[in-house]
């Protein structure tokens, strides 16, 4: 029984490197449609596989390179990087904070600004008159009830 379990323990100590490395492989491993939904060609400006100019395949021709080499997406893309320039990202690139702040607040205030006119707008829309009650409609001339009664005969109600 000991003997079993000193073998089976030695199969798991040899097997647990071989699954490291295999997932780290898996991990690094690139492809070309993996990174060309995230780069840009620089000459069309949109995403690369959108793109079907000379820049798009040269590019396509470098990120294949890149791959044959055994480079990992992240340095695929930071050697895109240096080659084109940081506009290749298909990612938003500032360099001030102030565009992320007004990314976040103007939606919010927009829904606040909806939020308050819709609480006004209901307030003023269920306010009654003083006396509690709705005031009475006017009563109607006699020649304006028989133009109305002349009016609705035409149409048979």
């Amino acid at each position: 029984m000991k003997k079993h379990l000193a073998a089976l323990l030695a199969l798991l100590a040899l097997l647990v490197p071989a699954f490291g490395t295999a997932s780290a492989a898996a991990a690094s491993s690139a492809s070309l449609p993996d990174i060309e939904d995230e780069v840009m060609c620089p000459t069309c400006g949109v995403a690369l596989n959108q793109a079907f100019s000379p820049q798009a395949e040269r590019e396509r021709d470098f990120i294949r390179t890149e791959i044959a080499k055994g480079r990992s997406k992240d340095q695929i893309k930071q050697a895109l990087v240096n080659e084109f320039g940081r506009r290749v990202l298909a990612t938003p690139q500032t360099d001030d904070s102030s565009f992320n702040w007004t990314a976040y607040l103007v939606p919010i205030a927009a829904i606040l600004a909806a939020a308050v006119a819709l609480v006004l707008g209901l307030n003023r829309w269920r306010v009654r008159p003083a006396g509690g009650t709705d005031a009475p409609a006017s009563e109607l001339s006699p020649d304006d009830a028989a133009r109305l009664e002349r009016d609705l005969s035409k149409y048979d109600v």
